[in-house]
């Protein structure tokens, strides 16, 4: 494997970024979203902007190719509140991560570098706990989360993807993680 990498994602990222997002959603979800909703995935790029502007994207990279990203960051109270609305007593210092690899790139550790690097970023921070939310089908996503520590906390969610149902899970962990060898 060439060099591996992870980083904090700049502006010259951000195409890369979109279109691993445009991509990677358009194979891994393929069998979850009805066509028309992966057909229609628009522009990101604006959205990605302004996400690496805060500072909150990170990217891995494999020799010169930027293969995934993570977003990390403060979790909003409505997405770390239980399922009667109440927040846990941590809620402040609980942060919302989305990994996201392309698939041809999977399978290679960058997933993994890339949540410990985030998980270290947002310690440094002041956070204790991270979120996910993942697509219930996703097995993938559920093994890798798992890996990691993370489990399925029992709050569930029902998005409308295109007028058919997609349930998601939340799955939560600490974050202080080691790379595995």
């Amino acid at each position: 494997m060439a060099d591996a990498a992870v980083r904090t994602a700049n502006s010259d990222d951000v195409p890369d970024i979109a279109r691993i997002h445009r991509e990677t959603w358009r194979t891994a979800y393929r069998h979850l979203l009805p066509e028309e909703v992966l057909a229609g995935l628009g522009d990101t790029t604006q959205a990605w902007a302004e996400a690496v502007a805060d500072g909150q994207v990170f990217v891995a990279t494999e020799g010169s190719f930027l293969v995934g990203f993570c977003v990390a960051g403060r979790a909003p109270e409505a997405e770390v509140a239980r399922a009667d609305g109440t927040l846990p007593a941590d809620a402040a210092t609980t942060a919302l991560l989305s990994v996201l690899v392309e698939p041809r790139w999977g399978r290679r550790g960058h997933g993994g570098r890339l949540l410990a690097t985030a998980a270290q970023a947002l310690r440094d921070n002041g956070n204790t706990r991270g979120i996910a939310w993942i697509p219930e089908a996703d097995k993938a996503s559920g093994g890798f989360y798992g890996k990691a520590g993370w489990e399925s906390d029992g709050t569930v969610r029902t998005l409308d993807a295109g007028g058919r149902p997609l349930r998601e899970i939340r799955v939560s962990g600490g974050l202080t993680l080691l790379l595995e060898a």
